[in-house]
């Protein structure tokens, strides 16, 4: 038989009975909020890890498809990646490697195409650079000398400077344009570290237009 409770303890369960009838619905309520927010928290971590692995199960689809030299299976599956995984980086890389793989086989629109989504669509700014730098490659060799340049106007991630200036000094050589060409190829040479190799792919630039990289040099150590 239960013990009747004294008086200390009759206040006590008294105190936790106005305290939870004052303060019950409000605790409850954020509890639950708790609980909903560690679930949907786990949720989205499961998720994005699924996705993250199918995105990487798709890409190895592409290399195979590269490797197997099929276009018709590259695009396609370079679709499916778009439209189901395009904010991972698994569809930014496969935009770059499915664009190489079009051009070598001559189909320059699609790789054109491909280079123009990841430009656009890549959340990675080193991704956007070098899908930009490889579209105003591209669109050089077809003469399309305007739309190159546009693919190099803006800002690029500092690493990525050098390269678009000398891209850029390739079109106006392109275009019989050598002080334009001069200056965007000293620009690139200076950012250049010395120890570089490009540099030197530069340098013979610069000595085609006729200007001597060692007096130029003041300027580069100021860049190291």
């Amino acid at each position: 038989m239960a013990q009747p409770l004294d008086l200390q303890e009759q206040e006590q369960l008294d105190q936790i009975k106005h305290f939870w009838k004052t303060w019950g619905n409000l605790i409850t309520s954020v509890l639950l909020v708790a609980a909903l927010a560690f679930a949907g928290w786990n949720g989205w971590q499961y998720y994005q890890r699924n996705q993250a692995a199918q995105a990487a199960a798709l890409y190895d689809t592409l290399e195979r498809s590269v490797e197997a030299g099929d276009p018709a299976i590259v695009e396609r599956t370079l679709g499916e990646m778009k439209d189901r995984f395009g904010s991972t980086p698994y569809a930014q890389q496969a935009g770059l490697l499915a664009a190489k793989a079009l051009h070598d086989k001559g189909n320059a629109e699609a790789s054109r195409a491909a280079l123009t989504w990841v430009a656009e669509k890549a959340v990675d700014p080193g991704y956007q650079a070098v899908a930009r730098l490889r579209l105003a490659a591209e669109l050089l060799d077809s003469k399309s000398y305007d739309d190159a340049l546009k693919q190099l106007a803006g800002t690029f991630p500092k690493e990525y400077e050098a390269l678009a200036a000398d891209r850029k000094g390739d079109i106006y050589m392109a275009q019989g344009k050598r002080d334009e060409a001069r200056a965007e190829y000293q620009k690139a040479w200076t950012a250049l570290e010395p120890r570089n190799d490009y540099r030197r792919m530069v340098e013979i630039k610069l000595n085609a237009v006729g200007v001597d990289p060692q007096s130029l040099k003041p300027a580069a150590s100021k860049q190291s």
